[in-house]
């Protein structure tokens, strides 16, 4: 019995997705246990803690000695907890690009398009889990973007780690006429910046496209306080203002007579720029 290729394609994604589901799960599964688990021996500690500095059959040079024991076997568990935690979090940079080249698998076995792999080393640094996920989004996402010209037929990816950055290239045998305008393009360079990262984009006519995309491994640092320091652009200001006052997105476009996709890109830049995390972060520090 055969299929039609469209529907192979759509069963391929189906399970591809169900078996990411079952994943995430697993992991976040691990993840509460273990949060669980420490907080219990965390509360312990802190009670023996409280008993010994309480007591009063015991001196104080005992009382501190006993306290320092309890302190040091705390911070050692501590440790090997939080390095489980990131074996949790963590994706090594072989594997991520490995879980890549699966999503990417049914355009190559079922389509034109020849998909070539430029593999990151072997020992690169590992990738925080959200990096991980959002890179091969992205990948995913500049792969589609760059098929929907006419005339490209490959489609070379390429994924590489400074230490500090995960460093993605995806390049094209098309036209060579792709630009920032693109609206799929646009929406990808949107993700990008959400997550603090660059993003670029270069055409040279008769020979491609390439999309340079580089993703910070480490969350951003420091927050300033006052908007002037941040510079902001009046746009940017005037968006900042209104997310401040709660108002959500669409409200926003209608304010200022934009785009909601407009407003997203602007929120963006607002999160890197403040050092916000999150959307009700960057409100509060606003106000």
């Amino acid at each position: 019995m055969t299929f039609p290729v469209n529907s192979t394609v759509q069963a391929t994604q189906t399970l591809q997705a169900v078996q990411t589901a079952q994943t995430a799960r697993t992991a976040a599964a691990e993840r509460s246990k273990l949060i669980a688990d420490f907080t219990d021996a965390h509360a312990t500690t802190l009670e023996s803690l409280l008993a010994v500095l309480r007591s009063s059959s015991t001196s104080d040079s005992i009382a501190r000695q006993k306290a320092t024991e309890l302190a040091a076997a705390a911070m050692v568990a501590l440790r090997a907890v939080s390095d489980l935690d990131r074996s949790l979090t963590e994706e090594p940079v072989a594997r991520a690009f490995e879980r890549l080249q699966n999503d990417l698998r049914p355009l190559v076995r079922f389509g034109d398009l020849d998909v070539q792999f430029i593999e990151p080393p072997v020992n690169g640094r590992a990738l925080p889990g959200e990096v991980a996920h959002e890179a091969r989004a992205i990948v995913r996402g500049a792969v589609l973007a760059l098929v929907e010209q006419a005339g490209v037929s490959r489609v070379r990816v390429q994924w590489d780690c400074d230490g500090s950055n995960l460093l993605i290239r995806i390049r094209d045998d098309g036209p060579g006429d792709l630009d920032a305008e693109v609206p799929s393009v646009r929406q990808l360079a949107t993700r990008v910046v959400a997550l603090s990262g660059t993003f670029g984009v270069e055409a040279t006519a008769g020979w491609g496209s390439e999309m340079a995309v580089s993703l910070p491994l480490d969350a951003p640092t420091a927050s300033v306080s006052t908007a002037a320091a941040w510079g902001l652009s009046p746009r940017e200001r005037g968006v900042l203002e209104l997310v401040a006052s709660g108002a959500r997105n669409k409200a926003i476009a209608e304010a200022l007579t934009i785009s909601e996709n407009t407003v997203k890109f602007h929120v963006a830049n607002l999160l890197r720029k403040v050092g916000a995390s999150t959307r009700a972060e960057l409100a509060s520090l606003a106000r």
